[in-house]
């Protein structure tokens, strides 16, 4: 890895980082053990931060705020103690940019990536950061070292990080972990994937702490587990490469069967899965850690997933976002 040097003159006064949410198609807590992990960015969920040179005295290394919108008014800033994960960033940004010493940083959070979604909030908010802190310091760091600064924010939030929502908050289209690589898989025919809140949600961290004990108890339904994640995620990209959008959504629907055998659904999860498809959906499932948190949705059309959106909308009261997945090649990644 490369060590860069910032003079101290370089230093700019501040500067702005961005990322976006992401959701898991397929593979989520598979990908932690190794098995792939297919993703989609979700522009729509913007996280900006604004950083800047900490100049008051006494307010510690890092001082953190957020700003939350609310309903017709304007957003509310509020002060917070910065998360452990942000701090060891900061630290690990430091020693690659060769600072002397980590910096005292006022940092401003402002996102659309509702919490405990399943929608990537914390590593679009440690990717936004990073990107703030290489312009701040010029520090000229490459993809693969935004990547790994954002890993050491992952891997305290939710102990147990693939790396998957790493990159997804930063891509531009699907995204796949494998072998511990990322790349974008080519797309045969244009989709839209229909992201429904359910409300309530669950950290990852306690997601992944349920499913290592219960693996742990029963090592063999682990090992089968691993198998159909990967069976199910390799068959959906084929599907995605060929434009087979029904078999795509029924591996989605094959997936949430699955993660519900793994007790992470829930029944107002369960009801979302049904909904969808009753509403026309190819295929349905939860995304993300589980235990609440977010369902998605298959359509082919613009016109069938505004008519999943609003289904879901109007006789579950949920909020909905949709994602256009474009037709185009794939890239080797790194």
């Amino acid at each position: 890895m490369s060590t860069h040097h910032v003079p101290e003159a370089d230093k700019r006064h501040i500067a702005t980082g961005r990322a976006h949410g992401k959701i898991i198609m397929l593979g989520e807590h598979a990908a932690v053990y190794g098995a792939p992990a297919l993703a989609l960015p979700v522009p729509a969920l913007g996280c900006q931060a604004t950083v800047s040179h900490l100049d008051r005295p006494g307010r510690g290394p890092l001082r953190l705020c957020r700003a939350v919108s609310v309903a017709d008014g304007p957003a509310e800033k509020t002060e917070e103690s910065a998360p452990e994960g942000l701090r060891l960033l900061v630290d690990a940004f430091a020693r690659r940019a060769g600072l002397a010493e980590p910096p005292g940083l006022e940092v401003l959070v402002e996102s659309g990536v509702p919490p405990a979604r399943g929608l990537g909030s914390s590593a679009a908010t440690a990717r936004a950061l990073v990107h703030a802190l290489d312009r701040l310091f010029e520090a000229g760091l490459s993809s693969r070292e935004v990547f790994e600064l954002v890993q050491v924010s992952e891997r305290s939030a939710h102990g147990r990080a693939s790396g998957i929502d790493a990159l997804a908050v930063g891509g531009t289209g699907p995204v796949l972990l494998a072998d511990g690589r990322g790349s974008t898989p080519p797309v045969g025919s244009e989709c839209h994937v229909v992201v429904a809140d359910s409300g309530s949600g669950c950290g990852t961290r306690e997601a992944v702490a349920m499913l290592g004990a219960a693996f742990a108890q029963a090592p063999g339904r682990r090992a089968d587990f691993l198998d159909r994640s990967t069976e199910l995620t390799r068959a959906a990209l084929g599907d995605l490469e060929n434009g087979r959008l029904p078999g795509l959504g029924r591996r989605l629907t094959d997936g949430h069967e699955m993660l519900a055998g793994l007790g992470l659904t829930t029944n107002r999860t369960d009801a979302l899965v049904q909904a969808a498809l009753a509403a026309g959906a190819l295929g349905a499932k939860m995304t993300g850690g589980g235990l609440g948190g977010c369902v998605i949705a298959l359509t082919a059309t613009p016109h069938e997933a505004d008519a999943v959106a609003g289904r879901l909308a109007r006789e579950h009261g949920v909020h909905t976002w949709t994602v256009p997945v474009a037709k185009g090649a794939g890239d080797g990644g790194f």
